[in-house]
């Protein structure tokens, strides 16, 4: 074999040695467990009265007497005296009940993700920078009395040299908060008007039933009155004539008299 072709040789084997460890590198291989912790709940209740309904638009007063607006959308259902009920079936006067129960879990998420790389950096006891096989730098805490594993001999981060490869299992732990949320919407409609309280005995009246009433007629045109009669022409016959004779008998005597009183004067 020629020299060249020897070196070509070898060139090839230490480029695919060098492909095969980063290979090695990049290979990790990640684990995920979650830890739930009690959860806790919180209900909250709100009441209040519709008082104005348009379309979405819903007007409440609440029990504090703050008003309310909002803009239910179609979706939303409230039960109102066991009936499920959309925003549109509202009316003024209904009595609303909205109950929010908040349910907040803790939680732990834990990650073992095994991982090789190169040291790039060592600040022992505490901290070493690693090089993984994408590249990258990446820095890790390193627990107290840790060992690690070089060339199947057990070291301590004191024994740690820039460029030895390093096999490694690290844990990440974050904690976490999980929020969940329920809503329901209750209530009732307006309670009809009051019935006045009973006094004394109860008794029911008999309503007769209802007769037929006939068209009422014109009323008859009332008789033409009567011409009056005519005065009598001649005194009744048990008229008398001796009254006009007395007057003018009494006229005749003051004339007289009163000639003889001209005559003395």
């Amino acid at each position: 074999m020629s020299a060249r072709r020897l070196t070509v040789v070898l060139l090839a084997a230490i480029m695919v040695c060098a492909g095969v460890s980063v290979v090695l590198m990049a290979q990790q291989t990640s684990t995920t467990q979650t830890a739930k912790g009690a959860p806790t709940k919180e209900v909250k209740v709100e009441r209040g009265e519709v008082v104005y309904v348009s379309g979405n638009e819903v007007v409440v007063k609440m029990e504090n007497g703050e008003i309310r607006h909002a803009t239910v959308p179609d979706s939303t259902r409230a039960t109102v005296d066991g009936k499920e009920v959309s925003v549109h079936d509202l009316k003024p006067g209904m009595k609303l009940q909205r109950t929010i129960t908040t349910t907040t879990t803790p939680r732990l998420v834990t990650t073992v993700t095994t991982i090789q790389g190169k040291v790039f950096h060592v600040n022992p006891p505490n901290t070493v920078i690693l090089t993984l096989g994408d590249g990258t730098n990446k820095q890790y805490k390193i627990p107290k009395d840790q060992k690690f594993m070089i060339d199947g001999q057990e070291k301590t981060a004191f024994d740690l040299r820039k460029g030895m490869n390093v096999s490694a299992t690290v844990l990440t732990q974050v904690p976490e908060t999980v929020v969940a949320q329920q809503k329901k919407i209750t209530g009732s409609a307006p309670p009809p008007p009051p019935t006045p309280p009973m006094e004394g005995a109860m008794l029911i009246e008999d309503v007769p039933a209802p007769k037929a009433v006939a068209a009422a007629e014109p009323a008859p045109m009332p008789a033409p009155a009567a011409a009056p009669e005519p005065a009598p022409k001649k005194l009744p016959k048990t008229g008398s004539p001796m009254p006009l004779v007395g007057l003018l008998g009494l006229l005749a005597s003051g004339l007289s008299f009163g000639i003889r009183m001209l005559r003395r004067s």
